[in-house]
């Protein structure tokens, strides 16, 4: 079978449906219409013309016009949503290069017996028995809405 490979200058065009108008701003334009419909229909009085809905349909169109404007061949609504991206998007990255997280860390064989040592003395002081008393205390401790749980860890 035979391919070829299409240019990217083909495959980056905008398909204009009515002029220079593409499918995004037919529905921006479309939109006035559809929602004029709805508050006619259905707004109080129903089926008949009063100068608030007027006023509603008008203030869509107004705002359906400025959003189909082209502007450095793009639409304003893709701007907003460009600029809302980069104001939405996080504003401060936490890295600390020292977290050992998720990472492969090669240990020579003797640290790696004294780490094994380190971790025995530690489940050892972990694995004390509590008292039932305590657990309740713990429980009603951690169910609390009140309580604010940080951990500090030491240098060793």
């Amino acid at each position: 079978m035979r391919t070829t490979i299409i240019p990217a200058q083909i495959t980056t065009v905008e398909d204009k449906i009515a002029g220079s108008l593409n499918f995004a701003q037919i529905l921006l334009l479309m939109m006035p219409v559809l929602w004029g419909t709805l508050v006619y229909a259905i707004f109080i009085p129903a089926m008949k013309l009063a100068p608030y809905k007027v006023s509603l349909v008008l203030l869509v169109s107004a705002i359906s016009l400025v959003l189909a404007v082209r502007i450095k061949d793009k639409i304003v609504a893709e701007w907003i949503g460009i600029l809302l991206r980069y104001k939405l998007r996080p504003k401060f990255y936490i890295f600390n290069k020292n977290d050992i997280t998720e990472r492969l860390v090669d240990l020579p064989f003797e640290s790696v017996a004294n780490h094994k040592k380190a971790v025995a003395k530690t489940t050892k002081r972990l694995t004390k028995e509590l008292s039932i008393k305590e657990l309740i205390k713990f429980e009603q401790a951690m169910a609390s809405k009140n309580l604010a749980v940080s951990f500090r860890y030491g240098r060793k």
